[in-house]
């Protein structure tokens, strides 16, 4: 278990040790020059801030709260499990903090047919800072809902969260794309830089936006197509979502996802990040 506390308020939880107990802060002197011990990633309850506390140190605040007799101080603290998502390290540069993550993987609301461990972990690391630490939530599955792009926009009708598109086809070789923003019909291109394509040929290879052009995602009820520029798409989809296609684009500068440029679909999910 960790200790959850409002970002806000640690330094008037500090202060409120310090005058209760005198000897508060030299103990937590002396734990600082102990060997590190486990540490906890613990959220804010109301508010997607995070904070590490090592377990010595989170063990001593628990227990003068406890010790403390007064309700008002108790209140200062939730008790939480300890995380299982794999949460944003981007602005972590202690290697340790990111080895006792090592082991988090998102949620999933369903059990996906396509992502392993494997692909969860390389995925999350790429995932916006934004997306980090939700559950991961079912919005399409073509074993579950057919083969068809018109009900894929149909289920995404009214999210405003980015989606995570993941295939499977025919060689049995998974790739797919992360957009910033739901599919839908559009006359226009939307999206952002956020947008990404990713394949495991075998390895993970991810593809960034290049800054060369904005074409990020566009789809209309024949097809769907994710980055493009020079007449070809990095990826695209048709109207059954059965057949597709994938080129190098000037979006992201990506070499084709699957081992042929025309490929068949086998399988197909999209996941939302569920806020």
């Amino acid at each position: 278990m960790g200790v959850a506390y409002s970002v806000g308020e640690v330094d008037h939880l500090y202060t409120f040790f310090s005058q209760w107990s005198p000897d508060f802060t030299t103990k937590c002197n002396k734990m600082n020059k102990k060997p590190r011990s486990k540490t906890y990633l613990i959220r804010e309850k109301n508010h997607n801030h995070y904070l590490f506390v090592e377990q010595d140190k989170a063990a001593m605040i628990d227990k003068l709260l406890r010790d403390s007799g007064n309700p008002a101080a108790r209140n200062w603290i939730i008790t939480v499990k300890e995380p299982k998502r794999r949460l944003s390290l981007s602005s972590f540069e202690d290697s340790d903090y990111q080895e006792d993550l090592e082991d988090s993987l998102p949620v999933l609301s369903h059990q996906s047919q396509l992502l392993d461990n494997l692909h969860l972990e390389k995925i999350a690391a790429h995932l916006p800072v934004r997306t980090q630490g939700y559950p991961w939530q079912l919005v399409y599955s073509i074993t579950i809902h057919g083969s068809s792009l018109k009900t894929l926009y149909r289920n995404m009708a009214g999210l405003d969260s980015p989606v995570l598109l993941v295939i499977r086809d025919m060689h049995k070789k998974v790739f797919g794309a992360f957009s910033s923003d739901p599919f839908k019909i559009s006359h226009s291109c939307y999206g952002t830089g956020e947008t990404f394509l990713f394949s495991f040929n075998p390895d993970f290879q991810l593809y960034k936006w290049t800054g060369e052009n904005s074409y990020f995602v566009s789809g209309n009820l024949e097809s769907l197509q994710i980055g493009g520029g020079g007449g070809c798409f990095g990826l695209w989809l048709d109207a059954d979502l059965y057949h597709g296609s994938s080129f190098s684009c000037p979006t992201f500068d990506n070499a084709p996802l699957s081992t042929h440029e025309d490929f068949i679909v086998q399988e197909l999910e999209v996941w939302t990040v569920q806020r």
